[in-house]
């Protein structure tokens, strides 16, 4: 998801950066073995927040919205994830009339590529949310980029919709930081939560739909099943997917 793009028969409006990293060194060498290696790919082992909400005890739902590189990635590891209702690809950070992906894609509007998730409360805890994100859903301390996608759009930010949620990720981000658990430091933004926009259809499920999709077996695929190996209590095999866009 770059500026420069190609465009796909089955998925329209797909970053060439995406397709090739996975394409291009089959031609240069006729193998798929020297694809390179990005740190966005790696799991984390990190520690359970110290500061976080006990499960609830009522069934109303929460919403949690996070950014974290591509969406396609962070919406289907949080949709292999027990207590998750719904998870969305979308853009916050901007302004609606520019919450479009050709847009969004030139780095320009101030949107991040998010994913709005709605969870049960009584399932998992906003701070669970957090330490699968730290852990397997991206690499936060990468600037402005995630693997090879590069941009303020790709940007590591949790858009807090509460004092209770700036609250726990705050202090886990510094426990995180005390713990020296990662080799650089934690770059995620907290941000006031303003909107969230959805993104167009064709980016919805994303890899769920496509599993065979280059960059999605190369990126994406290696988080669910670090996700499910790291998290084995919180992980689904089914994932919940989105039947429409509200």
């Amino acid at each position: 998801m770059n500026p420069t793009t190609i465009r796909s028969v089955s998925t329209p409006n797909i970053s060439i950066r995406r397709t090739l990293y996975w394409i291009l060194p089959i031609f240069l060498t006729g193998t798929i073995w020297s694809l390179p290696s990005f740190s966005g790919e790696s799991a984390v082992k990190i520690p359970a927040p110290v500061v976080d909400a006990a499960l609830s005890s009522s069934p109303k739902t929460e919403t949690a919205v996070l950014a974290g590189g591509c969406f396609w990635g962070v919406q289907a590891v949080f949709q292999h994830t027990q207590g998750i209702t719904q998870v969305l690809s979308g853009y916050s950070g901007g302004a609606q009339a520019t919450a479009e992906y050709e847009r969004v894609s030139s780095g320009t509007t101030g949107h991040a590529e998010s994913v709005k998730i709605t969870y049960d409360p009584q399932k998992i805890t906003y701070g669970k949310l957090l330490q699968i994100y730290f852990s397997v859903a991206h690499n936060p301390t990468q600037l402005n980029r995630q693997g090879p996608d590069e941009g303020t759009q790709y940007r590591s930010a949790i858009f807090y919709l509460n004092d209770e949620q700036k609250r726990v990720a705050s202090s886990y981000i510094a426990q995180l930081e005390a713990a020296g658990v990662y080799r650089a430091h934690v770059v995620t933004q907290l941000t006031p939560f303003t909107a969230f926009y959805p993104a167009e259809a064709y980016h919805q499920n994303f890899a769920t739909l496509h599993p065979n999709h280059g960059y999605i077996a190369r990126f994406d695929l290696p988080k669910i099943e670090n996700l499910k190996h790291m998290f084995p209590a919180d992980y689904r095999e089914k994932p919940v997917t989105v039947s429409a866009i509200n």
